[in-house]
């Protein structure tokens, strides 16, 4: 039996032993992240009855998803390095509190392979697939030679370029433009797209430095860049035997190789196109035996043909758009399936919300309706992306059916600089496409957000934009043209810096921190450029 199999079958026989385990299967799990997906994740662990430890720096002793979870520990100084990215820290977290299961989120920790198989030295669950497995579909250039020997169509490329000599001749035989990607990691990080055999230097040493600092390891794989191109990735759910395919998502609004708008299902995926993915995504996981959720990527031309891309073996950002056309909860099936749970015991009582109540149908729900989620994050769109930090002085959520907010700021927060700009992701689902972007673009206007400037006007922009009504969007799309910042501060905004302004405050409280006579100071996102 292969070390990833053996990993199931222990925790398949512990849940056939275990009484508790019917309803239960661990009895406290810690949760390795932090901002939305930690918040995201205790949500779950309630609902499920599994009590929750989160884990925080310095930087985030005050941050709500701290208070998210049952209990909580600090972890270190506020540079990931030191805290949300220190192995032994997060491991003697949970011996301290007696957590017998790491939940890694997405980032951090959630795609180390050695972290994985720190964990079950330690005698501790990690809720994501075994290192074997990992290793073979996480790391990007072991996922290529596994899709290579499956017959799966992949980019062109070079799976080890260790030098900058290397690299040319194998950008010169694919051909340029190529891209340089990060090999252990993912979101955009340790890449570069590169034009021509004089970048090539800067261009290689700068994408393993952020690959070094973002993910421990600076290998690169190299692939010829396909433009245009649309990004699809098709959502797994498996469980070391079995893999079941949730159908896919378009993510081709990015900016830097980082996702801001994705949804389901894509307007020009063709029915046999999403089958043949889909197949694709299946035959990768069951090849790798792996157990828990994944994502296939790939990228589609405008001809309907695609190649693979990568696989991220973990839950995904944009997980929310599959779980509101589906019904289920994909980390309650994480959780099931790391308790040993079967893909049909999981799918069943995932789509419960619930360890509970299990149905033991093994076909997942039919997908219903359109879903769009935009990625809410704190960054000037209009001059470079810039991140940007400062404190929240006013949030208020549109509430709308069909609207969900998976956020993991509050009112009166300091945002830090030390990590990720992303704030919340607003969802929307719909009978169709039109009625889940008139309703998402209603949640974005009818939010207000004060103090720190975020991407919400751009994100607007974004959805009404012809191309997106149209689905006529590519991986290039928002870094082929220019965007301009609105010319006016939308009504929610102004009404709520309205009844921020009214409101009293005493000496000494965040209001200091603006000019006190310029509004244009606190509107965040709607601030005049």
């Amino acid at each position: 039996m292969s070390p990833a199999r053996a990993d199931y079958a222990a925790h398949q026989d512990a849940a056939r032993t275990d009484p508790v385990a019917p309803a239960i299967p661990f009895q406290k799990v810690l949760v390795a992240n932090r901002g939305e997906i930690a918040v995201r994740v205790c949500r779950t662990l309630r609902q499920m009855g599994i009590p929750s430890v989160t884990v925080y720096s310095e930087a985030d002793r005050g941050a709500p998803h701290v208070r998210a979870g049952d209990e909580s520990v600090a972890i270190g100084p506020a540079p990931a390095a030191q805290s949300y990215l220190d192995p032994s820290a997060i491991l003697d977290a949970a011996r301290r509190t007696g957590a017998g299961a790491i939940h890694p989120g997405y980032g951090f920790l959630s795609e180390n392979a050695a972290f994985a198989a720190t964990c079950r030295d330690a005698g501790v669950v990690f809720i994501g697939p075994s290192p074997e497995s990992m290793a073979r579909l996480g790391d990007k250039t072991a996922a290529r030679r596994t899709a290579a020997s499956l017959g799966i169509p992949l980019v062109p490329g070079a799976e080890e370029v260790a030098s900058a000599d290397r690299v040319v001749a194998e950008a010169e035989r694919v051909g340029f433009p190529v891209m340089l990607k990060a090999s252990g990691g993912g979101g955009g990080r340790g890449m570069r797209v590169v034009s021509s055999a004089s970048e090539m230097k800067s261009a290689f040493e700068a994408a393993r430095r952020e690959a070094k600092s973002a993910f421990g390891g600076d290998r690169l794989l190299l692939e010829k860049y396909v433009h245009p191109a649309r990004h699809v990735e098709v959502q797994i759910l498996a469980d070391g035997r079995r893999a079941q395919a949730l159908g896919e998502r378009e993510c081709s609004l990015q900016r830097r190789h980082q996702k801001l708008i994705e949804e389901s299902p894509s307007a020009a995926v063709a029915s046999k196109t999403r089958a043949a993915m889909e197949d694709a995504a299946v035959r990768l996981a069951e090849a790798a035996e792996y157990a828990g959720v994944m994502t296939a990527e790939f990228l589609m031309g405008e001809d309907g043909s695609f190649h693979f891309l990568e696989v991220n073996t973990r839950l995904q950002v944009e997980h929310p758009v599959t779980e509101m056309r589906s019904g289920l909860d994909l980390v309650s099936a994480q959780i099931l399936i790391a308790g040993g749970r079967s893909l049909a015991e999981a799918l069943g009582r995932a789509g419960q919300g619930s360890a509970k109540g299990a149905s033991r149908s093994p076909a997942p729900p039919e997908p219903r309706g359109h879903a769009i989620e935009a990625r809410l994050c704190a960054e000037d769109a209009y001059h470079g992306f810039l991140p940007q930090t400062g404190t929240i002085l006013m949030l208020a959520w549109h509430e709308e059916d069909g609207v969900r907010i998976d956020s993991g700021i509050a009112q009166g927060q300091t945002l830090s600089p030390d990590y990720d700009s992303l704030l919340a992701k607003v969802v929307a689902h719909g009978k169709d496409r039109e009625e889940a972007r008139t309703k998402l673009v209603r949640a974005l206007r009818g939010t207000a957000l004060l103090g720190v400037v975020t991407n919400q006007s751009f994100l607007i922009d974004l959805l009404e934009d012809a191309s997106f009504r149209r689905a006529e969007t590519f991986t290039h799309t928002v870094e082929s043209r220019e965007w301009l910042p609105p010319a006016t501060v939308p009504e929610p905004a102004l009404a709520a810096l309205a009844a921020y302004v009214s409101e009293p405050r005493s000496a000494g409280g965040a209001e200091e921190d603006t000019d006190r006579y310029s509004p244009w100071q606190r509107l965040g996102a709607w601030g005049r450029s």
